[in-house]
């Protein structure tokens, strides 16, 4: 079950970054159905299938690169979906972890679905923004799932409130990040540390409604302002700021408080891909968000997450290693006395 799990997450990894790197290649609406490609199940390559594609989609030529991204990027979410039902069922099989398991299926019938409104709402970016969520959620899960299936939980354990702070300050920062993708707001930015214009002067609220009127048949390539694309920026900037700011000083506090060698050394791993996470959104600006960079920010979004979850984790099952210690010593006592009765 163990190895099914950890396939399963590393697939859920190449697929955010089959996500990413088909959401930065423009390649969303590469194919203009769902769940096949202009009516085929693979990319359409003779001269009489792509004929017949542009026949039936004459608003939407073919772009074999782009096609395949996307197909490409349907085949491993596809695979992961099955996969994750086949450890759903042996888990509702063995009796074991039932609700997490029941949780993983609904989660990834939920993203198929927004999968499809993806394609047919024409890249609604709340739509869009959902999708990334989703697959992130569907990557946490998984891992949760891994952890505890190694250690379980304590139970009526006082919550790590500081953890859970941290991971719901992630997770803003993760959904900002994909507004910004998703509005194309990407380079709306180009100095440091904030932005070239007075972006002060003309913030625009508006710019995080959460159904934007489009401008054609689909919201590919945006459509915001100018300013409202500098507004959506800069607020993911700012907040990026306050999350590395809190993780930070919470995993130092981590490191010299008194907890055991896991915790500090998962609180030691979250600064060094805090650090990186920072470095390749630096020099997403510097360089006007490559390709290779651009992936690489979102997968290392994704490592934070994990690293996050683990110390919420290690925090609960701490606590379940606690209590066994001291109900050990409750019975090493009591058979001390009973053994030596007064």
């Amino acid at each position: 079950m163990q190895k099914g799990l950890i396939a399963a997450i590393l697939l859920a990894v190449v697929v955010i970054g089959l996500g990413a790197f088909t959401r930065l290649t423009d390649a969303g609406l590469g194919c203009p159905d769902w769940p096949g490609c202009y009516g085929r199940l693979a990319v359409p390559q003779t001269a009489e299938h792509i004929e017949h594609a542009e026949n039936a989609f004459p608003e939407r030529p073919l772009e074999a690169h782009k096609a395949w991204n996307e197909m490409i990027h349907r085949y491993f979410a596809g695979s992961l979906g099955l996969l994750v039902v086949g450890l759903a069922g042996v888990a509702l099989w063995r009796k074991q972890h039932r609700f997490i398991a029941v949780a993983s299926v609904v989660l990834i019938v939920f993203q198929a679905l927004l999968g499809m409104l993806t394609v047919t709402l024409g890249l609604m970016p709340i739509v869009v923004m959902g999708h990334l969520l989703g697959g992130f959620s569907m990557l946490a899960l998984l891992f949760t799932w891994l952890l505890i299936s190694q250690r379980p939980l304590a139970k009526n354990v006082r919550s790590g409130r500081w953890l859970w702070l941290g991971l719901a300050i992630l997770v803003v920062q993760i959904a900002l990040g994909g507004w910004t993708s998703a509005n194309y707001s990407a380079i709306s930015c180009q100095g440091l540390p904030l932005c070239h214009e007075d972006w002060t002067a003309s913030y625009q609220v508006d710019a995080f409604h959460p159904l934007p009127e489009r401008s054609g048949d689909n919201y590919e390539f945006g459509v915001l302002s100018h300013q409202q694309r500098i507004t959506v920026h800069v607020t993911h900037r700012i907040w990026a700021g306050v999350t590395a700011f809190y993780l930070l000083v919470l995993a130092l506090s981590l490191i010299q408080q008194r907890h055991s060698d896991i915790t500090r050394g998962r609180a030691s791993r979250l600064i060094f891909v805090l650090l990186m996470q920072v470095g390749l959104g630096v020099a997403n600006v510097l360089w006007q968000v490559p390709l290779a960079v651009a992936v690489a920010h979102n997968l290392m979004a994704a490592m934070l997450l994990l690293c996050l979850i683990s110390l919420v984790v290690a925090h609960y099952q701490s606590a379940t290693l606690s209590s066994k210690r001291v109900l050990q010593k409750e019975r090493h006592y009591g058979e001390i006395e009973r053994a030596n009765p007064a």
